[in-house]
């Protein structure tokens, strides 16, 4: 029994003498690298979420089934918006978020978690902790469907459940952010041609007020017609006096007093028409003046008045389009508490590492054959 012990440990020792490289290169980093993961790396808990981004008009193409299925219950989220939030989520503002409201840090730095994988630093650079938080996090967007998928791992599952809650809502605060800033470029030169039409208008209404003061007209159309009426009026007048007259003058004699008084009536309404006449169109103030510059600043009171219904009508149209191109988070996936640790893949990384040393010794081994051969 002794003697073949003592056969097998010389076999052993023999074996390993004769294949010592193979043993070096192979053998022994995988037990390393076997024993590290097995023995001390810490598990690693992963919480997983999906959601697209989409605006109220959007119908991009679907060429999958969940593609077309999205579409249907309310379309899948354009590419390019899906990459500005999945851009953002990765970025040191987000990990910046993360440590304020969470404790980033203190998160990462868990007892269990082993010396390699754990962050080491508690004060760690902005620039540090947005690397080491981007291995421990992934953000991929589906250019088939525009799908958003958000893993995160950390040492503990509520850490990884809560990391990716805060996340997700950091990514909703970013869209209601880009919300407002496309909503206010949208309508803000829609805007300012409804202050300046409103400008222009109230600037036009003060013409008409100071022309009202300084004429002591309240409105010259109906003076205007006011006067005209009048003149008519004496002239019908006038007409029938002269018509008096000269049937008068028929039958009556020069000097009567009848004949007298009434061409003294007549020459009465002639100058009063003669004067009413000339306050329409001739002399200072006269009505005809007056009415023109009045209807000249009316004209342009109407056309202000349009270009504000039109500038009204373009900020409407602008605020509309703004809002049917709004941004929106729709969850596909809600995040999971973890139950099982996922990672490290001790295995896959063993098997691996042993494979990978396998081929470099194996081609090593190759090329000095070749070498050897060569020499000889």
């Amino acid at each position: 029994m002794s003697n073949a012990s003592s056969k097998d440990q010389t076999g052993l020792i023999g074996w390993l003498r004769t294949h010592r490289n193979w043993c070096l290169i192979v053998l022994l980093p995988t037990v390393l690298v076997a024993a590290y993961y097995y023995l001390i790396a810490a598990d690693q808990y992963e919480s997983e979420a999906h959601f697209v981004v989409r605006t109220s008009d959007s119908q991009p193409a679907a060429p999958s089934g969940l593609g077309q299925a999205l579409t249907l219950v309310g379309g899948a989220s354009s590419e390019r918006d899906a990459l500005v939030i999945a851009d953002y989520l990765k970025s040191h503002d987000a990990v910046a978020a993360l440590q304020a409201k969470i404790g980033l840090v203190q998160r990462y730095r868990r007892p269990e978690a082993d010396f390699f994988s754990r962050l080491w630093s508690a004060h760690p650079s902005p620039e540090r902790l947005e690397k080491y938080f981007d291995g421990k996090s992934n953000v991929d967007v589906s250019t088939e469907t525009g799908i958003t998928t958000v893993k995160v791992r950390s040492f503990r599952p509520s850490d990884s459940y809560k990391i990716i809650q805060e996340l997700l809502k950091l990514g909703e605060n970013r869209v209601n952010t880009l919300n407002r800033r496309n909503y206010a470029n949208a309508v803000a030169l829609s805007r300012a041609k409804v202050e300046e039409a409103e400008t222009n208008l109230s600037q036009i209404q003060g013409r008409i007020t100071r022309f009202r003061r300084d004429e002591q007209d309240f409105n010259p159309q109906v003076t205007g017609a006011t006067r005209t009426t009048m003149v008519s009026e004496l002239q019908g007048q006038l007409a029938v006096a002269r018509a008096q007259e000269s049937s008068m003058a028929a039958v009556l004699s020069a000097n009567s007093p009848q004949l007298v008084s009434v061409r003294q009536r007549v020459a009465a309404l002639s100058r009063q028409v003669a004067a009413e006449t000339a306050k329409l169109s001739q002399g200072p103030g006269n009505v005809a003046s007056g009415l023109g510059a009045y209807e000249g600043i009316k004209v342009r009171q109407e056309m202000a008045g349009k270009q504000l219904d039109v500038a009204y009508a373009a900020l409407q149209r602008a605020q509309d389009d703004a809002r049917r191109q709004q941004l929106f988070v729709v969850p596909v996936v809600d995040p999971n508490m973890p139950v099982r640790a996922l990672y490290p893949q001790r295995t896959k990384v063993v098997v691996t590492t042993f494979l990978a040393l396998l081929l470099a010794y194996g081609i090593g081994w190759l090329i000095a054959a070749g070498v050897r051969e060569h020499a000889a």
